[in-house]
């Protein structure tokens, strides 16, 4: 059996990541709808390729770090190779994605946090189902195709839950319980 078919796909979650990528090119980069499939298209192809021999549904955090897409005072170079696919310089991405951004592309979930201290917000998430294959958890009867789907960007500066409100989240939202004791 195939590496792939026996630890799981990781289409979704790689879409989710390719998709809030391009929302920042599309609304900060006026790219053309071509130019966009053109970028999605060879980030899925590159990330999918790098993460093959790296995804482990049975183990999420193993390759946690080897699967982190990073952008700092360093592009991506997954990234920058996906960017000058479509004719952007490293220079270019930089003014087009935030300027301090990580990405953490996991089984079951991708999660990223925009700025040093930014909080951590979940962008997609499913649970592993007893066959295997993922049981896609998404909030508003939102199909997990439309991960990928490109909608406004917000301001760096804003909550997650602000941002994910203007995004779109793509799984429901975590019933946790906060208490405090003195």
């Amino acid at each position: 059996m195939h590496t792939l078919c026996a630890r799981g796909t990781m289409k979704p979650e790689i879409s989710a990541a390719v998709g809030f990528l391009s929302r920042f090119l599309r609304i900060k980069g006026h790219m053309n709808d071509r130019q966009l499939q053109t970028f999605s298209q060879t980030l899925q192809d590159i990330l999918l390729e790098q993460y093959k021999h790296h995804w482990f549904p049975d183990r999420p955090n193993k390759g946690s770090g080897y699967r982190c897409i990073r952008i700092n005072h360093k592009m991506d170079p997954l990234v920058g190779q996906a960017g000058q696919r479509i004719g952007l310089s490293i220079q270019q991405l930089y003014l087009l994605l935030p300027s301090e951004l990580t990405l953490w592309v996991d089984p079951f979930e991708v999660s990223y946090r925009i700025g040093e201290d930014g909080s951590i917000c979940v962008l997609y998430e499913s649970h592993p189902s007893i066959n295997g294959n993922p049981s896609v958890a998404t909030g508003n009867s939102i199909p997990a195709s439309s991960v990928a789907q490109v909608s406004p960007m917000v301001d760096s500066h804003i909550s997650c839950k602000e941002e994910l409100l203007v995004l779109g989240r793509t799984s429901p939202a975590k019933p946790y319980m906060m208490t405090v004791s003195s």
